[in-house]
């Protein structure tokens, strides 16, 4: 058996368990184990398939590791707009109770409301910033 037909039925593998798994850097090493096989095919000798595959592949894991790291940025999934449809949404907050929470009608049901860390407590209306399991933190508009 050819060695490009060994690389090609190891990529095979490899994107299957990625399948089976959701674990996206193997997709990433299957890049190498593809990049491989084209080395393969053009007459590479065996070390410089098996470099290849290495750099390629490895190549692939850090930039998508490196991809992954600027999302960071990116707000926690309580407070983050795509994730949450409440965040952003304005509330009407008629009064604050003494341990600093308030009870409004939203979406008609009622919700517990907190103030953002630092946010000075008034009535009016409120925009909510990060759904916090039942509670919206809010900070007024």
């Amino acid at each position: 058996m050819a060695d490009s037909t060994l690389w090609w039925l190891m990529t095979g593998t490899a994107v299957a368990v990625e399948l089976l798994t959701g674990t996206f850097y193997l997709l990433m090493l299957a890049i190498g184990l593809a990049a491989a096989a084209i080395a393969a095919s053009a007459g590479a000798g065996m070390t410089a398939q098996l470099v290849t595959a290495a750099i390629v592949g490895g190549g692939a894991v850090a930039a998508w590791h490196l991809k992954r790291d600027k999302r960071s940025d990116e707000p926690a999934a309580q407070a983050n707009r795509d994730v949450n449809l409440d965040v952003g949404e304005t509330v009407q907050v008629h009064a604050w109770k003494p341990d600093g929470t308030a009870d409004i009608k939203y979406r008609g049901a009622n919700w517990t409301v907190v103030a953002l860390d630092g946010v000075v407590h008034g009535t009016g209306a409120h925009r909510v910033r990060e759904v916090v399991g039942s509670r919206l933190v809010v900070e007024k508009i």
